[in-house]
């Protein structure tokens, strides 16, 4: 049998997330990596995967409605640390503990994070065009 979620339910853990990415005295930020050896398990330490880019949130980070957290702007990152595919996103609070790995793709791929292009060049500009996060009934 699969789970079923309230709506408030819903919501509410979806609201952790944000109140996550809201914590510390900053804005909470979207690191943006390279595949290396493949994406870390959850929270596991960076490796090989190398840095392109951060992505700073907007405080608060985003809203939630109907089980759904949609991001609010996103600032640019106006110059990117390396040269490489997109792969992976990490988010972190302001202080940069953990909140989530997230997936990232262009329109139409399904992943939580949506940019025109997953390809960056070092010095180029990084922008995600939205993102959000969907919890849903299985």
């Amino acid at each position: 049998m699969t789970l079923g979620l309230s709506t408030t339910i819903r919501n509410n853990r979806l609201q952790t997330i944000v109140d996550a990415f809201d914590a510390g005295t900053g804005s909470g930020k979207i690191l943006l990596y390279t595949a290396g050896s493949g994406r870390p398990a959850t929270g596991a330490a960076i490796t090989d995967q190398v840095l392109l880019g951060t992505i700073t949130l907007s405080d608060p980070c985003g809203t939630v409605t109907d089980g759904v957290l949609t991001f609010a702007a996103f600032t640019e990152d106006s110059l990117a640390d390396a040269t490489g595919d997109i792969a992976f996103a990490r988010g972190v609070d302001s202080d940069g503990n953990f909140v989530l790995d997230m997936g990232c793709g262009v329109s139409g791929s399904g992943q939580e994070l949506i940019f025109n292009t997953l390809s960056v060049q070092a010095g180029g500009v990084i922008q995600i065009l939205s993102g959000s996060l969907t919890e849903g009934n299985a």
